[in-house]
């Protein structure tokens, strides 16, 4: 992008936008002709365009425009997807430009849906790809909730963002559930394992295994957070935590059942500052407020609820 103009420029359609076709020129992978360029569909804080040459398809991955207080690395991000496909999960990377963006292949496949997690079989095909993942090779940098939170907060009351009624009252709870969760051993996550961020893709053996895509807030972490994510992002009924939670180690574990649901109310809670920030920073035609106060009522749901002392206890902590 040195040449080929910021990620704000790129606001046409892709085939007709001058800068869009002033960047691909400089791009090896994407420089000849001829060549189609279409945007891909689903990105809040990128733009995704999918180019064919004659030799290849790859997607061009550029950061947008609003997202630099979310404080994400893209070099991270690039050394992460790295060892994510070194893993045999990520997309292979093909070009990498510091401080703009990345290439990587096309995976040919379908991007998974809500619906598609609430199949037992899926959902053991992405406890297979998670397993994967975490045994990859280690990714260099961290990603903690409970310090990504904390950061955020301090974004928001800087600038000045919209917080919900009563996020704060619920600090001291917080702290409890770092405590209850104790110390994370930490493998190669993802962090961010929405549906969209799933590939179905060809096995060669006739069936599909699951790929992942997208590694902006990938980082060292707990596996029982992705997991807790993972179940979280879709919105699944309790029972699906359990199938999730049993592909993934091989046989019932109801104190990572717990660990992973406790997990998932931080992602709820954290990712909801994300979306104050992006309401307040993003001129992008989408509504982050209404986006994030689906999670923060949920979180409610869990902060207020019979259960969570239930949940305290059964991953290990003190009350």
């Amino acid at each position: 992008m040195d040449q080929g103009g910021t990620a704000a420029d790129l606001v046409a359609a892709p085939g007709d936008d001058p800068a869009v076709a002033a960047l691909l020129d400089t791009i090896p992978v994407t420089a000849e002709h001829p060549r189609t360029v279409v945007d891909l569909p689903g990105g809040l804080t990128n733009r995704n365009l999918k180019v064919t040459t004659p030799s290849t398809t790859v997607v061009v991955r550029i950061p947008g425009p609003g997202s630099e207080l979310l404080e994400i690395d893209r070099d991270a991000e690039y050394r992460n997807s790295t060892a994510a496909a070194q893993a045999g999960v990520g997309p292979p990377v093909v070009h990498h430009r510091p401080g703009h963006g990345i290439t990587v292949e096309f995976l040919p496949g379908r991007t998974l849906t809500d619906d598609d997690l609430r199949d037992p079989e899926i959902l053991g095909l992405v406890a297979t790809a998670c397993r994967k993942l975490h045994a990859g090779p280690r990714f260099v940098s961290e990603f903690d909730m409970f310090a990504v939170q904390a950061r955020y907060r301090e974004i928001v009351a800087t600038h000045g963002f919209r917080v919900p009624d009563r996020y704060d009252e619920f600090a001291p709870t917080v702290d409890r559930i770092r405590v209850a969760l104790g110390a994370r051993e930490t493998v190669p996550c993802h962090n961010d394992l929405l549906a969209g961020n799933l590939l179905a893709v060809p096995d060669g053996a006739g069936g599909e295994e699951i790929r992942i895509v997208d590694y902006e807030y990938s980082g060292n972490n707990d596996p029982c957070f992705e997991l807790g994510n993972i179940w979280s992002e879709a919105t699944l009924p309790r029972e699906l935590l359990d199938v999730l939670i049993g592909a993934y180690y091989g046989r019932e574990r109801p104190d990572q059942v717990a660990r992973a649901q406790l997990f998932a109310l931080m992602s709820q809670y954290g990712w909801t500052l994300w979306a104050s920030i992006m309401d307040g920073s993003s001129t992008l035609d989408f509504d982050f407020w209404e986006w994030g106060m689906e999670k923060y009522e949920r979180a409610l749901a869990t902060f207020d609820g019979p259960d969570l002392e239930k949940l305290l206890d059964a991953a290990g902590g003190v009350r």
